[in-house]
């Protein structure tokens, strides 16, 4: 199973408080550093103020040399497609071909009324984000020397010389997730390279697993080939004491987090990583909310991952 460290920063961030997070992340061992795409705090004053996740990537892409770089995840809502497409590749080639895109079609309608971004209904919505996932694919596919023409409900692409390219092999990987039932699994088993089960249980991620898989077979792709993943929120201590001060830390109880999250000694996360292994999962991003403990991250690293490798 692989572990990838997932942040927050709406919650409150610097950059430079992003790239302590990172640079631990990469010299721990770790397989990633993703962040949240959010304009606005879910909880708290969310001082200093929120920080644009492609442009702290895009900075992140030069100062560390191995983990994977990602979104968890951009909302289709928040840019054009055509900009986006050349952002993210911009970002692969400034990172050595270590990005991915994590894209949903948006949901938290507070962000968009503070910054003036259109918030559509849930439906219209989705048809965007699934027009987005055309045209993102269509730009990165597209032949150098050829041009990409799009004619969407929603999204219009003419005569595109469809530049930058990304760097990586194979592209950039696309990760597709949520606890959708029905149009969700058909994205994913369309576009996406891994399909991502936010915060839920392990049976809820064994059924949305599932899922996915049929939807897979029924397009005619190896279900084989798609990665399964689960976010989940982090909170280990080496003793009690730990573990409830790192809850505190993050205004949650600590039998909460037991119950839904990576939480407890670690051996109680190795177990509670097992079971999601269990369930089809074989990544994992791990939510850290406090990015100010990184000690937090070295015990997970030298006590929790070695038991997973």
């Amino acid at each position: 199973m692989q572990l990838r460290i997932f942040t927050e920063p709406q919650m409150g961030a610097t950059y430079d408080d992003l790239l302590a997070v990172a640079r631990r992340t990469e010299e721990t061992g770790f397989d990633a550093f993703f962040r949240s795409d959010h304009y606005l705090t879910m909880g708290g004053d969310g001082l200093p103020g929120p920080t644009d996740a492609w442009v702290t990537l895009g900075a992140l892409a030069r100062e560390t040399t191995r983990i994977r770089l990602g979104t968890l995840m951009t909302a289709a809502t928040f840019r054009l497609p055509g900009p986006l497409a050349i952002s993210v590749a911009q970002v692969d080639q400034m990172s050595g071909g270590r990005v991915e895109l994590g894209i949903g079609s948006g949901w938290y309608e507070a962000e968009h009324a503070a910054y003036g971004i259109p918030f559509p209904p849930l439906g219209e919505r989705f048809d965007r984000y699934e027009e987005q996932l055309a045209v993102i694919t269509g730009l990165w596919s597209t032949p150098v020397g050829e041009t990409f023409d799009f004619e969407g409900a929603h999204y219009r692409i003419a005569g595109s010389p469809a530049l930058p390219k990304p760097v990586q092999d194979g592209g950039i990987p696309l990760i597709v997730g949520g606890k959708g039932s029905k149009r969700t699994p058909l994205l994913a088993a369309r576009y996406a390279g891994e399909f991502n089960v936010p915060f839920s249980s392990v049976a809820d991620n064994a059924r949305l697993f599932a899922g996915v898989r049929r939807a897979c077979e029924e397009a005619g792709r190896d279900p084989g080939a798609m990665v399964h993943s689960s976010a989940l929120v982090l909170c280990v201590g080496k003793d009690e004491e730990e573990i409830a001060r790192r809850a505190a830390a993050i205004g949650r109880e600590v039998g909460e987090l037991r119950e839904h999250g990576v939480a407890g000694t670690p051996a109680e996360a190795v177990d509670i990583l097992g079971r999601y292994a269990e369930a089809g999962a074989q990544r994992v991003y791990l939510q850290v909310l406090d990015l100010s403990d990184l000690d937090h991250l070295d015990l997970v690293a030298s006590e929790v991952a070695p038991q997973l490798a």
